[in-house]
């Protein structure tokens, strides 16, 4: 069996040697759209994380039985061409909803807790200098009481509800498919979420319903001093919106999702002038060493059950 591996430079450094004891395996770190054809040629198994797997490719690949997709999200892939041509599509759920959990509360701690700010003053030789043992910078508050928002209560959504309820705040949830319920949280409008919420984390997929659904209007109903974070994906927050009232309104933003990854140059973001409001990370949250292992070893079994 020949598998093909299109973009492992997105595993990072993880094991890929479990591949290679269910055939001939041929890998390549990144692979552009004009590669994909004759990489795909002769493959009988394709696991690609971000490369598209179109009609075309199918068409020109006569062997291709099964396509994995290493990742949640099947977007880059026609479904209808793999299905009229008999060719099965596998994917990964589950594998990083620990981590990205994870990333949601470390980026919060790091906008509300002004970690940059306290890291730089000690580094910079001020704190030294100071009459007394401690320094009182930017204010931060805590969690406790708070009321914090939660935007899409997929499994990711529920357990950052669950973990925030612990921490004391007050937990509200907008489902954007209207699908997603329970009586655990309270379910409220949308509006109503962003005007209460001291919190609000994303975490949602991107589809016709959810782009731009935080914008201009959205981001000026925000409470001041409140946070928002977006964990779901590039599309949800309107960027251009964002570096407009970013600057004018005090609310502070985290990122781990962008429209278009890597970020362009020049991008918005990148002029607004509080920095110290915004922190942008280059979608890392879903890449904790335990997830990667979990993915690759979820795609090998995908490969073993077909």
């Amino acid at each position: 069996m020949n598998i093909v591996l299109l973009d492992t430079l997105t595993y990072g450094n993880t094991s890929l040697a479990g591949f290679e004891a269910l055939g001939d395996v041929t890998a390549y770190l990144t692979t552009t759209t004009e590669q994909t054809v004759q990489r795909v040629a002769q493959a009988d198994v394709v696991v690609t994380n971000k490369v598209v797997i179109s009609d075309a490719i199918m068409q020109a690949s006569p062997n291709l039985k099964l396509i994995c997709v290493a990742a949640t999200g099947t977007n880059n892939i026609d479904h209808d061409a793999a299905a009229r041509r008999g060719i099965s599509v596998k994917n990964v759920a589950g594998y990083s909803t620990d981590a990205v959990v994870q990333h949601t509360f470390s980026m919060l701690f790091y906008l509300t807790g002004h970690s940059r700010y306290y890291d730089e003053y000690v580094k910079s030789g001020q704190w030294q200098k100071e009459a007394v043992f401690t320094h009182i910078g930017p204010s931060f508050s805590e969690l406790h009481g708070k009321t914090w928002g939660i935007i899409g209560l997929g499994e990711i959504g529920r357990s950052v509800a669950t973990i925030a309820k612990a921490f004391g705040a007050n937990v509200c949830y907008y489902s954007t498919s209207g699908k997603n319920q329970t009586s655990d949280f309270e379910k409220t409008t949308l509006s109503r979420l962003i005007e209460n919420s001291d919190v609000i984390s994303i975490h949602a997929p991107l589809n016709p319903s959810t782009e731009n659904l935080i914008s201009h209007s959205e981001l000026l109903q925000m409470k001041d001093g409140a946070v928002l974070l977006n964990l779901g994906r590039g599309g949800i927050v309107d960027e251009d919106a964002l570096s407009v009232i970013i600057d004018v309104k005090p609310v502070y933003v985290g990122l781990d999702v962008l429209v278009k990854e890597p970020m362009t140059t020049p991008h918005p973001l990148l002029a607004i002038k509080h920095q110290e409001r915004l922190y942008v990370t280059p979608h890392i949250a879903w890449t904790s060493v335990e997830a990667r292992e979990r993915l690759i070893a979820a795609t090998i079994e995908n490969i073993k059950t077909f």
